[in-house]
């Protein structure tokens, strides 16, 4: 069995918000995953990053920058050329298989290492299949309403990440939306190997020790 990764999540409403989140994960991690939207493709909208822009402690930090966006190929270049190590769009913001490839190339260009893509909660699996051969790793969201933390978690989602690892059991399957000390267990259990996790973090009393018990419930199933 894969060790299972746990990524605190950040989602930021500008630079100096992303810098200060960044410095509190800091103390107790060593990835980040970084939620962005554009207002189109979901409704709410982040920061996004200008040429001048480099991820704060980018060669400490293994930054995944998950790109919940319209125009996924030039913003996830945009944060490769800053310094994210993991790009992922969206299977709903590409038109065809010879887009994604493009928008892969042009992130692994820009520094990106790993490349992959996303699937919204309502969206058919048969969707992202064409794809997962070019994916290093994919992204399943467990709530049905993107671009805020705080949404509750789906327990469909449950389902749906064991019928892609059934599919495609080595593929490494990411999820992302409501993970809690409630469901990790049930998510690795189906096939999930990295858990993105915001407010159940970034919301304790104690993120440090939120983050130490969902590794350890992660890695013990």
């Amino acid at each position: 069995m894969k060790k299972v990764e746990i990524i605190p999540t950040i989602v930021p409403d500008s630079f100096s918000d992303l810098v200060e989140k960044q410095l509190k994960l800091a103390q107790f991690t060593s990835a980040i995953h970084i939620d962005i939207t554009d207002g189109v493709f979901a409704p709410d909208t982040t920061w996004l990053p200008t040429a001048e822009d480099s991820l704060p402690d980018a060669a400490a930090i293994f930054y995944e920058s998950h790109l919940m966006v319209s125009e996924p190929q030039e913003i996830g270049t945009m944060f490769a050329k800053a310094g994210a190590r993991r790009v992922i769009g969206h299977v709903e913001a590409f038109g065809d298989t010879s887009a994604v490839e493009k928008a892969f190339n042009a992130w692994h260009s820009a520094g990106a290492t790993e490349v992959g893509l996303g699937i919204l909660f309502d969206t058919p699996l048969l969707a992202i299949e064409p794809y997962v051969s070019m994916c290093d790793s994919v992204l399943i969201m467990t709530i049905a309403t993107i671009g805020k933390q705080g949404i509750p978690f789906d327990p469909r989602g449950i389902e749906r990440v064991r019928e892609m690892h059934k599919r495609f059991p080595d593929l490494t399957i990411a999820v992302d939306g409501g993970v809690s000390e409630e469901n990790i267990a049930e998510l690795v259990k189906a096939g999930a190997s990295r858990l993105s996790v915001g407010s159940a973090i970034s919301r304790a009393h104690e993120p440090r020790a939120v983050y130490n018990r969902l590794l350890e419930l992660a890695n013990t199933v």
